[in-house]
């Protein structure tokens, strides 16, 4: 056995167990994807071929659900800070998603569409900073990786669990749409019951209760540059991985029959579940910041690959690809965040990086619904890959490395 070989396995034996609140928190978000996956793997189907929208439609609401859940996060964020309790926000925001689902059920048009994202990603933004900065407090540095790549991993799961479940009772129902949204409510629930009996948060400090404003310009200087760097490689990333509806449109586009819609997120969470915890794992051992460029570069060959695509096989490998990006960058950066920031302030700094993407992928959704639309699909996953090159080159950035 050589000596580095020796003083690898001696790393590993010495690296803590992960906590049992961090898989609880992994199967909340298993489940509570479940719920939204069997109703965002119909949802660009349902709009288009029952409500009538158009594919800008589609991007619109979109965008703006997503938007909505990334401004949420910064005032969750700040507040678990704030409070010093990270785990009640974390319940609300889960709540509140769990109930909204019966709106997409009873939604007579596109506009009541739009209102029930809005509620369903509301509660995302509630829960979102507040669960992040949570499994930083909880998980020990030396497997913080593996953590997010854990709760990664399982939220993935779920998603494609969800539309596997969807497209069996689609076919059971008779291609029912409401009917599968109103039993979308019975695995949200379930979500909520965990975090209420399987998590247990960590004691933290007195809650920095003299802090009278989300962001005060005084702190602003105690992020450092690594975090603002984290910040803009993510946006960036996010200007070009506009929402998964276009990758249901693309393949039905081509020819994938709409009863199979919930195909796309399935291949494409499988990949993503598959990677999202080894790929965390190892950024615990590795350069962190060469993985990220790695996932920049499978994302445009994704994107390029879905440009060009004529036949459902050849989506299908694009829609794997961009699974796999999706499972080397997601748990990364959060992990990035949360090694960039002190415990006090990691609520709110999880909060301005989903505002940050929030707001890019509202812009990145909108400006793709109008290249699909006036243009067609070529340009909207060729300008993707084009904004992906700008990222790559961004990211270069960024020095991080994982724990010796």
């Amino acid at each position: 056995m050589t000596e580095h070989l020796r003083k690898s396995v001696e790393r590993d034996r010495r690296r803590p167990a992960m906590p049992q609140s961090i898989w609880a928190l992994g199967f909340v978000s298993m489940f509570m994807d479940v719920s939204s996956e069997m109703i965002h793997s119909l949802l660009p189907v349902f709009l288009v071929a029952v409500l009538g929208a158009g594919a800008t439609t589609v991007g619109l609401i979109e965008g703006i659900g997503e938007a909505t859940a990334s401004i949420t996060k910064v005032f969750s964020g700040w507040l678990s800070d704030r409070l010093g309790r990270r785990k009640a926000l974390t319940g609300i925001g889960y709540g509140l998603a769990a109930v909204s689902k019966p709106l997409f059920a009873i939604a007579p048009t596109a506009s009541w569409v739009l209102l029930a994202r809005f509620s369903d990603r509301i509660g995302k933004g509630i829960r979102g900073a507040p669960r992040d900065a949570l499994i930083g407090d909880l998980a020990p540095p030396e497997v913080r990786g593996a953590a997010f790549g854990l709760r990664q991993s399982l939220d993935t799961v779920g998603a494609f669990a969800g539309p596997t479940l969807a497209l069996l009772l689609m076919e059971l129902s008779g291609y029912n749409f409401r009917l599968v949204f109103w039993l979308a409510l019975i695995p949200g629930l379930v979500a909520v019951a965990i975090l209420v009996l399987g998590v247990s948060e960590p004691a933290r400090g007195r809650p920095r209760s003299e802090t009278p404003t989300p962001i005060r310009w005084a702190e602003m200087s105690r992020f450092g540059a690594l975090f603002w760097g984290v910040v803009g490689v993510g946006a960036i990333l996010t200007l070009a991985r506009f929402s998964e509806a276009f990758l249901v449109l693309r393949a039905v586009g081509v020819g994938l029959p709409i009863a199979l819609a919930p195909l796309v997120l399935i291949v494409m969470n499988i990949i993503y579940a598959l990677s999202a915890y080894p790929m965390g794992a190892l950024s615990d051992r590795c350069n962190r910041g060469s993985i990220l460029r790695i996932g920049f570069g499978i994302l445009i060959v994704a994107d390029l690959v879905l440009a060009f695509a004529g036949e459902i096989a050849t989506v299908m490998i694009g829609i794997g690809l961009w699974g796999l990006h999706m499972g080397m960058t997601q748990g990364l950066l959060s992990t990035l965040v949360a090694d960039a920031t002190a415990s006090e302030l990691r609520g709110s700094a999880f909060g301005l990086f989903n505002l940050a993407c929030g707001a890019a992928l509202l812009l990145a959704s909108f400006i793709a619904g109008i290249l699909w639309q006036e243009v067609g699909p070529f340009a909207t996953f060729a300008v993707g890959a084009a904004l992906t090159s700008a990222g790559l080159l961004a990211s270069a950035i960024l020095t991080v490395r994982g724990p010796a």
